[in-house]
């Protein structure tokens, strides 16, 4: 058995592909039209690697995310990572935590209100 992607319904499509390109630094590996109303895009670190699946149906403006759940993502450096989002104008949501001296991470929001890991193991 393989894990093969987490599905997100996505408000703004265009700017969620970008959030995840641009700030998680995840690859745009397809995306495509499924049907006369909804498009799909698929994004990974790399081919053939876990997937983040981006779904927006037009005319739908919002979505419904849990509180609870976040992907969590390994960066080399949260103080570099932390620079960097400061300069796109992403905001910290919590963090950075360091529970013992082996690991440090803090969060984010997606334009969709997922909460996103960024995660430095030491």
């Amino acid at each position: 058995m393989s894990y093969l992607w987490t599905t997100i319904k996505v408000k703004d499509f265009e700017e969620s592909i970008e959030f995840y390109q641009e700030i998680v630094g995840l690859e745009l590996q397809r995306k495509f039209e499924a049907g006369p109303e909804r498009e799909i895009a698929f994004l990974a670190a790399a081919a053939g690697e876990t997937e983040v699946e981006l779904i927006t149906d037009q005319g739908k403006e919002n979505v419904d995310i849990g509180s609870d759940i976040s992907l969590g993502f390994e960066i080399d450096s949260v103080a570099k990572k932390i620079e960097f989002l400061k300069e796109k104008g992403i905001k910290i949501e919590s963090g950075p935590v360091a529970p013992n001296p082996e690991i440090e991470f803090f969060y984010v929001l997606d334009p969709n209100g997922v909460k996103i890991q960024f995660v430095e193991n030491k």
